[in-house]
């Protein structure tokens, strides 16, 4: 079990260098409902039984679900460090262990300190053990014909435990495989600017998102970016805008929007500093109608499926947009999370139908936010 003590000494720093503002609160984007009973009536202060200080929209059951939900994940670990998730028989370890990986940390574990440590340091040697030293692709195979997800989680995981690995030679490892990584994303845009299942093969809209958020990992870590590469991928996401707001599933899809990668789009675009555009403003506004205003925020299902997928990124979305947001979303979406806690089996979650490793690690990754641990789910 996580030391309290430690926890909240570190929460009450991050909360004096990581505040959320409210200036992205947009005059033309839908407010939030005054209604919202469940996020009104909570304290602004929460105490545990032993008096420690809780994140705000915290209490014990949240602490409670977030210990099972590790102590699942670290249960699954293999001895090589993966995990795997199958579906249809297919899996995908470099993938699985990248997002079980982030749940770690999120919780504040590193390489070296917390009760799953060792747990970090596992995945991150089995990352690292992936990557092609030709290519730059980290992936376990060909992943089923998708390599170019994992390596988007692999090098979203690798650059946000960076910093934090203690082990010189482990860490000059990470340097290389991440620079490998930025060059092979780089080298496999496509001419309209994002990105496929393979290189080179394409592009469309969730791999997209998911190397544009894997750079800004690798920028915050201190690594050079190519500034065109994310421009050419913001300039994708803005052509395949919908007249509704969102983002389609590629260029040439048509104007069917998809709600789960419009909720991806939303923290690469705030990536980049971008919180006040056309296209930022239009798309927080469809992304946090469908999933908070009318009514939408009864179920936790969504229309369009892939739910786990989309409230992993627009849970992020609307921690970054600001409290107004975050306030109305996260108290409705926590207790639907510690709701369905346990049907993947003790302390997990089934997410999306993919596995019990899936959906814990995304499930643990919102219930996590406000640990506010990780620079690349800060505003």
């Amino acid at each position: 079990m996580r030391s309290k003590t430690q926890t909240l000494g570190m929460l009450l720093a991050f909360a004096l260098i990581s505040c959320i503002g409210l200036d992205a609160y947009s005059q033309d984007a839908p407010k939030p409902a005054d209604d919202k009973a469940e996020a009104a009536d909570e304290p602004d202060i929460v105490l545990d039984e032993n008096g420690n200080l809780l994140p705000k929209h915290f209490n014990e059951k949240t602490q409670e679900a977030i210990e099972l939900g590790m102590a699942f994940l670290a249960r699954n670990q293999t001895p090589d460090g993966s995990f795997r998730n199958s579906r249809d028989g297919a899996t995908y370890p470099v993938t699985m262990t990248s997002l079980a990986g982030m749940a770690f940390i999120a919780g504040g574990n590193t390489t070296s300190r917390g009760p799953y440590a060792d747990n970090v340091k596992k995945a991150v040697r089995y990352i690292l053990a992936q990557a092609d030293p030709n290519t730059g692709i980290i992936a376990a195979g060909t992943e089923n014909g998708r390599t170019m997800y994992p390596h988007g989680f692999a090098m979203l995981f690798l650059s946000s435990v960076y910093g934090m690995e203690s082990n010189e030679a482990v860490r000059d490892r990470m340097k290389t495989v991440i620079e490998k990584g930025i060059k092979l994303i780089g080298s496999a845009q496509s001419n309209l600017g994002g990105w496929y299942y393979t290189p080179n093969s394409g592009d469309e809209g969730s791999v997209t998102v998911t190397q544009l958020q894997a750079l800004r990992a690798a920028h915050n870590a201190g690594f050079v970016v190519p500034e065109d590469v994310i421009e050419k991928a913001i300039q994708y996401l803005e052509m395949c805008r919908t007249p509704e707001g969102g983002i389609r599933y590629s260029f040439n899809s048509g104007n069917s929007t998809r709600l789960p990668i419009s909720a991806a789009a939303l923290p690469c675009i705030y990536s980049t500093g971008d919180y006040e555009s056309e296209m930022a403003e239009a798309c927080l506004e469809y992304v946090f109608k469908s999933y908070c205003l009318n009514g939408n925020d009864k179920s936790w299902n969504k229309n369009g499926g892939h739910d786990f997928y989309g409230h992993y990124y627009a849970s992020q979305a609307f921690y970054q947009a600001g409290d107004e947001y975050w306030d109305t979303y996260f108290p409705v979406a926590r207790d639907q999370l510690l709701q369905m806690q346990g049907q993947g089996g003790e302390g997990a979650w089934n997410g999306d139908g993919v596995g019990p490793v899936y959906g814990t690690a995304m499930a643990l990754t919102i219930l996590q936010l406000p640990y506010k641990y990780l620079p690349i789910y800060q505003r």
